[in-house]
């Protein structure tokens, strides 16, 4: 079941990038992005509930910019040290809270954003990507990993989650009601859990669409 309160983020901040499964999940979904939505030298994008960065730092050489988003300070902060020591100057981390209403400036516009892992944290999807179109620029592309449909178990206690996962042509829906058009749906990564004393296997999709207004 759902557990509703969030999850403490800045808690674990610290301690994110020592679990060898998520560093290569966000190693897997970066090359995907790289693969199917193309970051180029001439693009500003958003990293949107960027956390320590992983995927965010992989596309960086790539592109002009990087707003890296999200709403754990405590992530922000490493974030912020892992800049400092790298000496990159493209990428800004920017706090923002979505659903407690602080969101981007109204008229920040980007040609690629992207997230990884993040919606299934967040109520409202609708309202999540009418929020990413609007922050695109016209042809911009959004590219957004996160989990296939699943049964509560890849999270344990699933605090924070309102989604255990989506089903894609769901979400594929609810993508071209907010605006996108050309929608291309693949699988990015595929994690191994234990789960009750056996391992299960979790698939990680990546769906890329186009703002076409």
């Amino acid at each position: 079941m759902a557990q509703e309160e969030r999850r403490d983020f800045d808690k674990e901040a610290a301690n994110w990038d020592e679990d060898p499964r998520r560093v290569k999940l966000a190693a897997d979904v970066a090359q995907t992005i790289i693969r199917e939505a193309r970051p180029a030298s001439g693009m500003d994008i958003m990293d949107f509930g960027c956390g320590t960065g992983l995927v965010t730092l992989q596309i960086q050489p790539l592109v002009k910019t990087i707003t890296a988003v999200d709403s754990s300070r405590g992530m922000l902060e490493v974030l912020a040290r892992k800049i400092e020591a790298r000496k990159i100057s493209n990428v800004v981390p920017l706090y923002a809270d979505f659903e407690k209403g602080g969101g981007l400036e109204a008229n920040k516009r980007f040609h690629l954003i992207v997230s990884s892992m993040t919606m299934h944290h967040v109520a409202d999807t609708a309202a999540l990507l009418r929020m990413w179109h609007q922050h695109l620029l016209p042809g911009g592309i959004l590219s957004v990993a996160d989990l296939d449909a699943e049964d509560g178990s890849f999270h344990g206690d699933n605090t924070g989650v309102y989604h255990f996962g989506f089903g894609r042509e769901k979400l594929m829906e609810l993508m071209r009601q907010a605006g996108f058009a050309g929608l291309k749906d693949t699988t990015a990564s595929v994690m191994q859990r234990d789960i009750d004393g056996g391992k299960r296997e979790f698939t990680v999709f990546l769906i890329t669409g186009e703002r076409t207004s």
